[in-house]
This record gives structure tokens, C-alpha cells and sequence, in this order.
């Protein structure tokens, strides 16, 4: 299964798992699994962490700042320039499946300019991609620690309540790890 890893995830991850990989296991890991394309990081998210809690995830995961490893293993993926498969169900399901209670009180205008931030968002590109990847017939998932709950004055649903309509598998971080086969982390 590939996955598309939100930053949520990778904050998590370098917060409150690595600190307590001493042998380097996830790590390790986490580092092959981008290596052979399984986990799979967005320009946009890889954006979000050089300004996230001061470049944390970044710093935690050097290599994901590497020319060479980037330009090996292509990372990140460039997804401004994707359409979403189906692209006017896509935009009829944005205009309506997708707004939040306070979108619909906006102006044509306001909506139509909060749709556009949210299209550069990488929320919205992460779900762009695991659109095509679904429309290959690629098993696919987007790991974020965001619920469907609650949403902060936006204009749009979060992730979760997004996939949920679109039959895109979501999963946290910690689902995610238990799923994977053959870690064998050690917590000390």
C-alpha cells in the first residue's frame, strides 16, 4: 500500500515515536519506506515542514533534506499542477459536499477565493493525489492525525471527512505502524 503522509504525521512522528527509537529501527524504516516509494511526500507538506515548530520534522529526518536522496528517490512529489481524475465531479463535490456550515454564509466571491486557497493547500493536494493514485487502481492512503471533527472556521472539511466522501482510506499514525510488518520497535 502506498501512502500519503500529512504533516501531522511526520510532527508526530519526530515528536513523541523517535525520540524513543535508540536503536534507530523506525528510523531506519521510515527512511526505506520513502526510499522504495511506499511513503510518499507532497511539495506542499514538505513546505509546511520547513516552517513547522521551526523546521522539526526536517531536522529530525536530515535525509529528507539531502539533494542527493531527494533527487534519487525524487522527493517530494510535485503536485501543483495535478487535476483530480473526473475533474467537474471533483469541483460539483467541492462546491457542495465539501463546504463547511460557514462556507455556505459566505458571498460567490469569498467562497470562490477560499476555494481557491484550499485547491494550493496540502490538504487539498494530498486528496488530489490519492485520487489518481485510487483511479490506477494503486492501493493507497492518506496518514494524518486530523479528525473529522471540528474545523477551526475553514471554509472546507477536514481530510477525513473529505476521503470519507470520496472512499479514500485515512489512517493515523499509530494504525499505520501497527499494520506495518517486520519493525519490531523497541521502546526504551
Amino acid at each position: 500500500m502506498k501512502v500519503i503522509i500529512d504533516t501531522s504525521s511526520l510532527l508526530s512522528l519526530v515528536r513523541y515515536y523517535l525520540p524513543f527509537d535508540q536503536k534507530t529501527k523506525l528510523f531506519d524504516f521510515i527512511k526505506s519506506e520513502f526510499e522504495n516509494g511506499n511513503l510518499i511526500l507532497i511539495d506542499a507538506v514538505y513546505e509546511e515542514c520547513l516552517y513547522t515548530t521551526q523546521g522539526l520534522v526536517l531536522k529530525s529526518l536530515d535525509y529528507l533534506n539531502e539533494k542527493e536522496f531527494k533527487k534519487d528517490f525524487k522527493l517530494p512529489i510535485k503536485t501543483k499542477d495535478l487535476l483530480p481524475p473526473s475533474t467537474k465531479k471533483f469541483y460539483n463535490l467541492l462546491n457542495d459536499n465539501f463546504r463547511t456550515p460557514l462556507a455556505r454564509k459566505l458571498n460567490e466571491a469569498e467562497f470562490e477565493e477560499r476555494k481557491k486557497e484550499f485547491l494550493e493547500t496540502a490538504d487539498a493536494r494530498m486528496i488530489i493525489l490519492a485520487l489518481i493514485k485510487k483511479n490506477e487502481q494503486e492501493e493507497i492512503a492518506i496518514v494524518t492525525e486530523e479528525t473529522e471533527n471540528g474545523n477551526d472556521s475553514k471554509a472546507f472539511k477536514k481530510i477525513p471527512a473529505i476521503c470519507k466522501i470520496l472512499d479514500i482510506k485515512v489512517m493515523t499514525l499509530p494504525e499505520i505502524l501497527q499494520i506495518y510488518q517486520g519493525i519490531d520497535i523497541e521502546f526504551k
